[in-house]
């Protein structure tokens, strides 16, 4: 494994900048879930500063055009490939700058139903069970203050939701799977959450994921 670029060292803005939008410029046919390689905008591909530091998530389309203009160099190969007339060229699943680029500002997950439900696996968090017609449960009821936060709105089945009603999970005897925690991430993705990685990517991210 190369020696990691330092951190601290100064780089020049100019290509700085072009890195930066050739890495994070949005993949717009990427869809928050992956589907068959075929689709090479929903397949993903881990990118990796040059110091090693988890970055990005892309799609192999865009992994394949950083690899193709030097921008990064291969770190992990999937098990897949692209087949040309006249080549198999290895599907990237982990690829690293070449360059260090300053990393960009963490966002704060944004708190909606879509992001919630991901968080939560599309699963009840009270019994469980995947429904495809969760509700948001408000864990400490609004009518005794609760707040609509990440803290205290849970994916619920509406069995669950019915049998909970104006109470508290003590109160009716219903235990969370989990506590409910903001999402925290170590790297941005065009994908929104992702709930599971790729077993290639766990050497790369740190523990508290």
């Amino acid at each position: 494994m190369p020696a990691p670029a330092q951190p601290g060292a100064r780089s020049d803005r100019v290509g700085d900048d072009a890195v930066y939008a050739a890495v994070f410029a949005p993949d717009p046919d990427a869809s928050s879930a992956p589907t068959a390689l075929t689709d090479l905008t929903a397949a993903r591909v881990l990118i990796l500063n040059a110091s090693f530091e988890p970055l990005h998530v892309c799609s192999v389309k865009r992994a394949v055009n950083l690899l193709m203009h030097d921008v990064v160099e291969r770190v992990e190969d999937s098990r897949h490939v692209l087949r040309t007339p006249s080549t198999l060229f290895p599907v990237p699943s982990v690829v690293r700058l070449k360059r260090y680029v300053r990393r960009p500002h963490r966002q704060r997950v944004a708190f909606n139903r879509r992001n919630v439900f991901r968080r939560d696996d599309q699963r009840c968090q009270y019994c469980g069970e995947r429904a495809h017609d969760l509700t948001l449960d408000h864990v400490v009821p609004r009518s005794r203050g609760g707040p609509t936060s990440w803290e205290n709105v849970v994916a619920c089945c509406r069995a669950c939701n019915a049998r909970k009603r104006d109470r508290t999970p003590e109160e009716a005897r219903m235990a969370l799977r989990r506590a409910p925690l903001a999402p925290v991430f170590m790297f941005t993705a065009a994908y929104g959450i992702l709930p599971d990685v790729d077993p290639a990517w766990e050497a790369y991210l740190p523990r508290t994921r």
